[in-house]
């Protein structure tokens, strides 16, 4: 699940327990928006952990800069 993903979760859970005054036979509304808050705040949790997982395992590679040196000489000199 993304980051994304569970906000979205979280922010339809609030609308459900806080906004919609709605009866179903045999659901509540209330409870079905607490447990998708909730499903959606153990997935952001996952998805930050995730995130920092994947950062600490990528190697940093430090190249050195290489110096090149380079040899001039006139036509018909011979070798240092």
């Amino acid at each position: 699940m993304t980051i994304a993903g569970s906000i979205i979760l979280i922010m339809l859970g609030a609308i459900l327990t806080w906004a919609v005054e709605f009866d179903l036979a045999g659901i509540d509304i209330n409870v079905v928006g607490v447990i998708l808050m909730l499903g959606g705040l153990v997935g952001l949790a996952f998805g930050i952990y995730r995130i920092r997982v994947a950062r600490r395992a990528t190697p940093t590679i430090v190249e050195e800069p290489i110096e090149v040196y380079e040899e001039r000489r006139r036509y018909g000199e011979p070798p240092l």
